[in-house]
C-alpha cells in the first residue's frame, strides 16, 4: 500500500511527541525573530561546557601572556556590551544560564569558534590577521554572537529536520527497487545540503557579523575596523568555492554587508554614550 507523506509526518510527529520531542520555536531578544528550538539550551548548555573542558584539557592553553590577557579583555568588554543591549531591551535574565570563557589556544589554524552557553576559543594562529585589539574584537564580537543568537540550538534542530525528511524518504520509497531508492535517498542529501543547510550555514554567518559589528561598536570598538580585518582574511587566498556551494559568505560580501551595518552600529553605539 503507497504511504501518503502528510500522513506519515503526522504519524512520526505524534511520536515524537510521545517521546517529548516538541517542535517550538523562541523569539530572540536582539533580532526579535522567531527560530527553531527542538532542544532546550538547559539541556544542550551542560553538554556544551562538559565538551569545552574536555578540549582545553586535550590541547595547549596559552595564559599569563600578553595575548592571552588581551583575549580575555576583549571578551570581557563583548560580554558588557551585550549585557547593555540585552538590560535595555528589557531582556537582563536572557544570560543567566551562560558560563563564559574565552581563553587563548596554541594552534596554527586561523581561526576561533564559540560553543553554545559562551565559551569561547581564540586560535593562535589568527592574531597575526586580527592585528589590532580592534580586529580580536571583531573576532570575538563574531563568536558570542553566535552564542548569544542560539545557532548551536537552531543547527541542532535543523539537523532533526533533515534527519525526519530523510526517514519520511524511506518510508516512501520502500515499494520501489533498492536503485531508485539510494537516488531518492543522493538527490535528497544533496538537495538539502545545497538548498537547506548551507544557506542556513550562510545566513548564521552573516547574522553573525551583523550583530558582532553592533556588539564591538557597543564595547567601544570602531566598527570601521571590521573591515581591514576581513580585507586581511581575503589577503590570506585558500577561496575558490562558489559562494553557493559554502558555509560562509565570500569575502567579498561579507565587507559589503558590513560596510551597510557600520552606521546602525555606530548609532546603537551612541544609545549607550559611546561614539566614534
Amino acid at each position: 500500500m503507497k504511504k501518503s507523506f502528510p500522513v506519515f509526518i503526522f504519524g512520526l510527529a505524534a511520536g515524537l511527541i510521545g517521546l517529548g520531542i516538541f517542535i517550538a520555536c523562541v523569539t530572540n531578544p536582539l533580532t526579535g525573530k522567531s527560530t527553531m528550538a527542538f532542544v532546550n539550551n538547559s539541556q544542550l548548555f551542560p553538554s556544551s561546557f562538559q565538551q569545552y573542558q574536555e578540549f582545553l584539557g586535550e590541547n595547549t592553553v596559552v595564559s599569563g601572556t600578553e595575548e592571552a590577557r588581551l583575549v580575555e579583555k576583549v571578551g570581557l568588554r563583548i560580554r558588557g556590551a551585550a549585557e547593555k543591549w540585552l538590560g535595555a531591551e528589557g531582556a537582563g535574565d536572557y544570560l543567566e544560564d551562560y558560563q563564559w570563557e574565552y581563553h587563548l589556544v596554541q594552534d596554527d589554524q586561523v581561526n576561533a569558534w564559540c560553543m553554545p552557553g559562551g565559551k569561547i576559543v581564540v586560535y593562535t594562529g589568527i592574531l597575526p590577521v586580527t592585528a589590532t585589539e580592534a580586529g580580536l574584537a571583531t573576532v570575538m564580537g563574531h563568536e558570542v554572537a553566535h552564542a548569544l543568537l542560539n545557532h548551536g540550538q537552531q543547527r541542532m534542530s535543523a539537523g532533526m529536520l533533515q534527519q525526519i525528511g530523510a526517514t519520511g524518504l524511506s518510508v516512501l520509497t520502500t515499494d520501489r527497487s533498492a536503485e531508485t531508492q539510494a537516488l531518492a535517498m543522493t538527490l535528497y542529501g544533496a538537495g538539502s545540503e545545497i538548498f537547506g543547510t548551507l544557506p542556513f550555514s550562510r545566513g548564521h554567518e552573516s547574522e553573525a557579523d551583523h550583530i558582532g559589528l553592533i556588539l564591538m561598536a557597543v564595547a567601544g570598538y570602531n566598527p570601521d575596523e571590521s573591515v581591514p580585518f576581513w580585507e586581511r582574511m581575503g589577503g590570506l587566498g585558500g577561496g575558490g568555492t562558489p559562494q553557493f556551494l559554502s558555509t560562509h559568505p565570500s569575502h567579498e560580501t561579507r565587507i559589503k554587508d558590513l560596510q551597510g551595518w557600520i552606521p546602525e552600529a555606530r548609532a546603537k553605539a551612541r544609545e549607550f554614550g559611546v561614539s566614534f
